[in-house]
């Protein structure tokens, strides 16, 4: 059902795919958007070691919960900072494209604990994140990707 990486070489394993989505903080998610458009949006995201899924926290209306309402199969794109050699102006990237399915949640149960493993990515401040969390956690959803297919490939640029 899914295709293969044509450039082998270049391939990632699948334990560098899964270290790329948890150090990583941001890609970008890709749904079926309004008239079969493609829209793809940052977004920041938690990989879960434990359950293998992938979090994303989102507002209760919009574009991107409309289209996932509508199709639930999306591509997330991740990539790192890139790296380069001494003396080399050629940047060396990793990236990571899941395939799968987006479920909606909206038990909040879950989705304080998932928002602040989230939120731990960008900070440590812990009463931060309860403020926030108590602040907004009302007017949030969390989107659960499964992942269906992952790949990833390291690539310098020429």
């Amino acid at each position: 059902m899914f295709r293969d990486l044509l450039r082998k070489k270049q391939q990632l394993t699948e334990e560098d795919c899964i270290d790329l989505l948890i150090r990583e903080t941001r890609g970008v998610l890709s749904v079926l958007g309004d008239d079969g458009y493609p829209y793809g949006m940052p977004m920041n995201h938690y990989y879960c070691a434990e359950d293998g899924l992938i979090y994303f926290h989102c507002g209760k209306v919009g574009h991107r919960l409309d289209a996932i309402r509508g199709h639930d199969k999306v591509s997330y794109c991740v990539y790192d900072h890139g790296s380069r050699e001494e003396g080399e102006w050629a940047l060396h990237v990793k990236s990571v494209i899941v395939f799968g399915r987006i479920t909606v949640i909206d038990d909040m149960a879950k989705i304080i604990p998932i928002s602040a493993a989230l939120s731990r990515k960008f900070t440590h401040d812990e009463a931060y994140i309860q403020r926030e969390i108590e602040q907004y956690a009302a007017n949030t959803l969390l989107l659960c990707l499964t992942p269906e297919h992952i790949c990833g490939k390291s690539v310098t640029e020429s």
